[in-house]
Order: structure tokens, then sequence, then C-alpha cells
């Protein structure tokens, strides 16, 4: 039976490769094009955007100071929402139902009232509890402490911001662990291996490659939030901007300084959860590449 190159009486080898033509995408990218440079030409020209003020204050002292407690408060406080997501996960998939029940309630009260309300109940918990003691309702106490003293703006700020952030990074990693194929986790027992020591070598690794990403956007997530805790005077990266144009009356130039360092920090992070997540795809690769291999077939 004749090819079908035959058949047609010429070679593909010889047709003229005609490429695809994007008329309405070069269209839709040129009116795109059009309308951010006529934009990027007004933000230039119009000097009630004082580029010159903008300029004066982005290294201010403090702006810097107010910078560094932004990133302060975001470390600080995904560390607790990350330690708390991963501790409340494991809770809910421990089968126990007292285990179960606490942490779905914490989930329930954290989630379901606003972070703003949250923030400044920890600003006035004095107001409750003046003196908090630790120990047991029908035994002895441990120690006591001021409520007033203790609970600075910043230990408010962190409260807030870490123990909301928890309820929802424990839904994160309880996906993660749930994406884990359970036959892994099945031989793991047969073996005889510990539940926790099955969790830390086989499970979290797997799950790794699905956590990063959302936990990356919480991160990201986390920077700007930390803007809501000027209501509670706590001067970070906003509050100080405030402070600054509440003096001068220059809003828009100090709202303009405060976005750009945003804009900054969120780029940094971006690049590092792309290089994260590139790190824990590597073993996707290399199953694939070995699958690919068992099965004889050939990678490109």
């Amino acid at each position: 039976m004749a090819s079908l190159d035959q058949q047609h009486g010429h070679s593909f080898d010889t047709m003229q490769v005609v490429p695809l033509r994007h008329t309405g995408r070069w269209i839709s990218a040129t009116l795109l094009g059009i309308v951010l440079l006529g934009l990027l030409i007004s933000m230039v020209t119009n000097p009630r955007f004082r580029w010159e003020v903008v300029a004066d204050y982005m290294f201010d002292p403090q702006i810097l100071a107010g910078l560094n407690m932004t990133i302060a408060l975001t470390l600080c406080a995904m560390f607790i929402g990350i330690t708390l997501g991963v501790v409340l996960a494991l809770m809910r998939l421990t089968g126990n139902p007292v285990l179960v029940a606490l942490a779905s309630g914490y989930l329930w009260l954290f989630r379901g009232t606003p972070l703003l309300v949250q923030l400044i109940f920890w600003y006035n918990l004095s107001a409750l509890y003046p003196q908090i003691t630790l120990g047991f309702p029908f035994g002895p106490n441990l120690g006591s402490f001021s409520a007033n003293q203790y609970i600075t703006v910043f230990v408010a700020a962190l409260l807030g911001l870490g123990l909301n952030e928890g309820a929802y990074m424990a839904e994160i990693v309880r996906s993660g662990l749930n994406a884990v194929n359970k036959g892994q986790t099945e031989a793991a027992e047969a073996l005889g291996m510990t539940r926790a020591r099955l969790i830390r070598r086989i499970v979290l690794p797997q799950a790794m490659r699905i956590i990063i990403p959302p936990t990356g956007n919480q991160l990201i997530g986390m920077l700007k939030t930390t803007s809501l805790v000027s209501v509670i005077a706590m001067q970070e990266l906003l509050y100080s901007a405030q402070l600054i144009y509440t003096a001068n009356f220059q809003t828009i130039p100090l709202l303009i300084v405060a976005s750009v360092w945003y804009l900054v920090l969120t780029t940094v992070l971006s690049v590092g959860q792309h290089y994260l997540e590139k790190h824990f795809s590597r073993s996707d690769r290399r199953l694939t590449t070995k699958a690919i291999k068992g099965q004889g077939g050939v990678m490109p």
C-alpha cells in the first residue's frame, strides 16, 4: 500500500509550513499597550502625584523602620500559623472525636469572625482579663501576669494574625496530607513504622508539593494583611506612612511609597515561591522519568 505522500505525489519534507496567524491576539495586545502607555504617561506627567516627594520618602528612616516591622510581623505570624496549621490538621486526621471536635471548633471560631475584630479583641484583652492566671480551675496556680504589661501592641498583632492564619493553614495542610496515596501509608504501617515517623518521613515530604503553592499565596497575603494592624496603632509600613502624611499632608505620595514597598516585597516572595515549587517538583519529574523508562518509552 502506498504511503500517504506517494499517493498525493509529493513529500511532506518539501511542503511549505505556513505559520498560524494570530490577528486578534496582535490587535488586542496593541490596544492594551496603547492604554497602558497612556496611563503611564498620565501618571508621570500629572504633577499631583508629587513624584519628587515619593523619591524623598522612599528611604526615610521612619518608613524603613515600619518596613522592618512589617517583615518581622509577617514572618512571625506565618511561623505561628504554619505550626498551628500542622497541629490542627493532624488533630483532625487522628480520628479521635475529642481532638477532631477541638480542631473543628478552633476553625469555626477563627474562620467565622473577621480578622479586624480579632485584632481589636486581642488589643483590648486587658479589659476582660486584667490579670491572666496560669493553672488549673481546681488546683494550684502556676503564676499570673498583668495583661497590660505583657499583651503589648506587637503581641496583640501577632496573636491576631498568627491564630487566624493557623485556621486557614490547617485546611491547606489537611488537603495536602489527604492527597498522599493511602497505599503508601498502609505499606509503611505494615512494615511496623510508627505513626509519627510515617508522617515525618513519607507523608509530609510528598504533601509538601501540594502545600507549598497555597502556603506561598498565604505568605504574600499575610504581608499585605499586616496593614490591618494600623487600627491598633502598630507602627508597621502603612501606619508609618500615615504618621508622616498626617504631619505634612502629602497623602497620595506617602501611600505610593507604601505601595511600592509592598510591591517589592511581594515580588521577592513570589520569586522565592517559584524556586521552592521547582525544588519540590523534582521528585515528580524523577518519578515520571522512571515510569516512562520502565514502560520502554523514549524521553524527549
